[in-house]
């Protein structure tokens, strides 16, 4: 984010088994089922870990074949989403099987999740009867299973639907714009995730459900700091955060950046080496997928712009090597801003742009700081280099204050005329006017709609529901 230092929050992770597929134009309903009411084999309901919903959660035997069987009421037979909140303060694997009226639906992994206080959501689908069906999650090793909070049984998403990325596919730059598998121009509008250090909470099955149903968001931008309690801090633990979020939005049919979301220090190059090891493992893992887009560095400053290119010479290669085709976005000069806020203009990128295909160059901004001499920098960039704008607010570039929506109307404007895809900071209830969600809002909503989202929330909601022209 663009000059702020946030403050630090409970974390919940979000892992294990897929997430529902969810198409972007469908509304899943859902109910809980707590574990402490369930029948329990080789387990007991205890209550002296925090985060637990209900009354408690069950604590299985470290045995093979300890379970615990729910019993889930359908009004009619087909396809169910059953999402399993857990928590596994061990660092070994607790896999389970999963069985829908005594035959096998999937067998899950249940990773540790850092603490037994951490809770997790694990998903899959499968088909149940009309009336009474019974739901086993059995440990399958002598670890036993997971503590197990409860299951919450969604309608599956119709078989058929237009996602963002089924109607688009892979992407491409074609000239100066993002195209779609067509040669189509268009526009993506999303969200950005805040720090995955500490509004993790806020990223789970129902926001995420919110973002791609109600919200009608093309893309999510996965935000992970490197610094400030980042990745430096634990690099397997917030590399299997964005491991597990790209999934959730390949589910959901939403585009994903993955963003490298280096701050301070300024200049790239001083986590060259920890860039080069985590775009290995994420390039050489998603290859296959046709949503992902890389952002390799999310606001350098204090650099000159030979800096920041030099470093992309160094990490597209790293990217390209496993993932060819994806696009990759580059950060520009002072804090992504094409070196306006260090008083230079775009001259510098489109007099010296990088050497690679297939990129685009990033664009920050915050309506209440950056006013006409910004906007026009944008305006002359998109006419000569393919720009995307990964970051902006209506606020102040702390991302809190008063919001200015006219000059941010403006940019949305302009935008929209040259097709200049956007992604708004943030989707998370920090307690700054950036972000959209009321205090208090996550891990448990409400979600969509407008009841908990502040004035920036509800603005830049309505913007992104508007209808695409895919």
């Amino acid at each position: 984010m663009h000059r702020l230092a946030a403050l630090a929050a409970s974390v919940v992770l979000i892992a294990g088994l897929q997430p529902p597929p969810v198409h972007a134009r469908a509304q899943a309903q859902a109910a809980d089922h707590q574990a402490e009411s369930a029948t329990i084999s080789q387990g007991v309901v205890e209550s002296n870990h925090t985060g637990y919903t209900g009354t408690g959660f069950v604590n299985y035997d470290n045995a093979t074949g300890s379970y615990v069987e729910f019993t889930v009421n359908a009004a009619t037979a087909g396809p169910r989403s059953l999402s399993f909140r857990f928590a596994n303060g061990t660092t070994v694997n607790r896999p389970m099987s999963i069985t829908v009226n005594g035959t096998a639906a999937t067998t899950g992994d249940f990773p540790g999740t850092g603490a037994w206080t951490t809770w997790q959501d694990a998903t899959v689908t499968a088909t149940l009867n009309a009336g009474a069906n019974t739901v086993r999650a059995t440990a399958t090793t002598a670890n036993g299973g997971p503590n197990l909070d409860r299951l919450t049984v969604a309608d599956a998403p119709p078989p058929t639907g237009s996602t963002p990325v089924e109607a688009n596919g892979r992407l491409r730059v074609c000239g100066v714009r993002l195209c779609n598998k067509n040669g189509k121009q268009i526009q993506l509008r999303g969200m950005s995730s805040h720090g995955l250090q500490w509004y993790y909470q806020c990223l789970n099955t129902a926001s995420l459900n919110a973002l791609a149903t109600d919200w009608k968001a093309d893309v999510l931008r996965i935000s992970m700091y490197i610094q400030e309690d980042g990745y430096e801090t634990n690099p397997r633990l917030f590399t299997d955060r964005v491991h597990n979020l790209i999934e959730q939005a390949t589910s959901r049919g939403l585009y994903a950046i993955v963003d490298w979301h280096m701050l301070d220090p300024g200049d790239p190059n001083d986590n060259l080496s920890r860039a080069r090891t985590f775009f290995t493992e994420i390039a050489q893992r998603h290859n296959a997928k046709n949503n992902v887009l890389y952002e390799i560095a999310n606001e350098p400053n204090g650099v000159s712009w030979s800096t920041i290119r030099s470093y992309a010479h160094q990490i597209i290669p790293v990217i390209r090597q496993y993932d060819p085709d994806a696009p990759v976005l580059v950060g520009t000069r002072a804090w992504s801003s094409l070196g306006v806020s260090d008083g230079a203009t775009e001259s510098e990128v489109v007099g010296n742009p990088v050497n690679a295909t297939n990129i685009m160059y990033t664009f920050h901004f915050y309506a209440a700081s950056h006013g006409s001499e910004y906007l026009n920098a944008l305006s002359r960039a998109a006419d000569r280099i393919p720009m995307f704008v990964t970051e902006f607010g209506t606020q102040t570039a702390s991302g809190d204050g008063s919001n200015n929506f006219t000059r941010a109307q403006q940019y949305l404007d302009l935008m929209a005329q040259k097709k200049i895809s956007w992604v708004n900071w943030n989707y998370s209830d920090d307690e700054r006017s950036g972000a959209v969600f009321t205090e208090g809002t996550c891990p448990n909503g409400t979600f969509t709609g407008t009841s908990r989202l502040k004035p920036a929330g509800v603005w830049v909601r309505d913007r992104i529901r508007t209808p695409d022209d895919f």
